[in-house]
């Protein structure tokens, strides 16, 4: 499997002009050992993607754009793995196209495009339908700790076990998106699988961005335990391959 994706990026500032980016790497979960040796339950994303961070297409669009970010790696695999797709040859929206459509969408008013202010999982349910024609399920848990194994761990094994796809996750006092791709289960607890899009840099090969924790196994007990969390799930309809 190659480890990573040729992008013709189409930059809707330039009427649509396509161009070509630096290449992104591909399925950057592979190779990472399971967190725990003998886990109960493991799910995990089915398919190709690409992992998308800050200034990738050299848009520095640090403090604000992770959510963007977990939007583009979740269309990425929507794009390789479900056909055909409404913008076959667009890997994924730039990040003023996701602005241009939240405004077209009435969700957002027009000063929205062109700005720097966040979008969350119910954004990215917009931003998914009207780009990919993929609906997605979003999941409010309303907070850390127990809730979050009882709820959001469940529904994230039904949701890779069925759909396959990658999964934004954010809240309010944890307000970073984060994009999940497993979750596993032990006897005292489990973990996500964390793809971290905060990563400013040139371009790392995937055994990089894992020992350096962009890409990582975290407990569920690590994460802000007084935050509510949203989990944008997209309902792909037709099994993963």
């Amino acid at each position: 499997m190659a480890s990573k994706g040729n992008i013709d990026w189409c930059d809707g500032e330039k009427n649509e002009i396509c161009q070509k980016i630096e290449t992104l790497p591909k399925n950057v979960h592979v190779g990472l050992p399971d967190p725990l040796t003998d886990p109960v339950k493991c799910s995990l994303v089915k398919g190709d993607y690409l992992y998308f961070h800050y200034d990738c297409d050299g848009h520095d669009d640090r403090g604000w754009g992770c959510g963007y970010r977990t939007m583009q790696t979740m269309a990425s695999w929507v794009y390789f793995n479900r056909s055909p797709v409404k913008n076959h040859n667009r890997i994924a929206p730039s990040l003023l196209q996701i602005q241009q459509a939240l405004v077209t969408m009435e969700d957002k008013p027009g000063s929205f495009s062109g700005s720097r202010e966040w979008v969350g999982a119910f954004e990215a349910s917009l931003v998914l339908d009207y780009f990919c024609d993929v609906p997605c399920k979003v999941v409010h848990v309303r907070g850390g700790g127990a809730e979050l194994e009882q709820v959001a761990v469940e529904e994230l094994h039904q949701h890779f076990e069925k759909h396959g796809s990658p999964v934004m996750m954010g809240g309010d006092r944890d307000n970073s998106s984060k994009g999940i791709l497993g979750v596993c289960t032990g006897d005292k607890g489990s973990y996500l699988l964390v793809a971290d899009p905060h990563y400013y840099g040139r371009q790392q090969e995937k055994t990089e961005l894992q020992r350096r924790g962009w890409v990582s196994w975290k407990r569920i007990s690590s994460l802000d335990q007084s935050s509510f969390y949203n989990l944008c799930m997209p309902q792909t309809a037709t099994k993963a391959i």
